[in-house]
Order: structure tokens, then sequence, then C-alpha cells
């Protein structure tokens, strides 16, 4: 079956506020999520990627350049990722529409992984 990343997109600020143990119970239902995945032998990989929007690589007129992430206006980020097995889109939709992701306001980009 192929492969296909899930992008989890947030708002840097979508968790802010939240005290230490709901964040704990946020994560443990992320992990539960992930858990469910390897039951179901779908889950690929994945990880909770860092709060800064990291760097951006451009070659221009020969120059490498490096400038910070590539949400300038914006406070979305890329949050983190999770890898996973299905037959088609349509059942990697499936299966993202249950990611703990969507339920606190974030969003999920789902792209196949084309094997080299």
């Amino acid at each position: 079956m192929p492969n296909y990343m899930l992008f989890l997109h947030e708002d840097q600020r979508q968790f802010d506020g939240r005290s230490h143990d709901e964040m704990m119970r946020i994560i443990k239902e992320y992990g539960a999520w992930a858990a469910k995945m390897r039951e179901e032998k779908r889950f690929v990989g994945g990880e909770k990627l860092t709060d800064d929007a990291g760097k951006v690589l451009r070659n221009k007129q020969g120059k490498i350049v490096v400038t910070d992430g590539p949400y300038a206006e914006s406070k979305e980020v890329v949050g983190g990722y999770f890898a996973i097995t299905a037959k088609d889109y349509a059942e990697a939709c499936e299966v993202a529409k249950e990611c703990p992701h969507l339920k606190y306001g974030g969003r999920v980009e789902v792209r196949a992984i084309h094997e080299l």
C-alpha cells in the first residue's frame, strides 16, 4: 500500500492558556491515536516539531539563501506530522479525520509519498 504524509498545521497560539494537566491529556490523545495506527498496521512514523517556523532554503540566481520559516505573515506552522499507509487518498483522508489535531483547531494536509 502507498504511504501518505499527514502534515499537522496549527496556529502557534492554539494551545496557549491551557494548563499543564490539560496539555498532558491532549498529548496522551495524540499518543493513543498513534497507537491505534500502529495496531492497524498503518503507522509509518511521526513526530512533534518544535514551535518555531524553521528555515527555508531557496536558490536565488545561483546563490542559496536561508530565511526564517515559510510563514512570515502568519502565525501558522507545521507542528508535526504522521506518515501512514493507506490504499488511496480516500482512505488516507478517512484515517486523518480521526486525528486529534482537528479537534483542537488545527488542519491536516494529506499528501501521497512518491516512492523513489
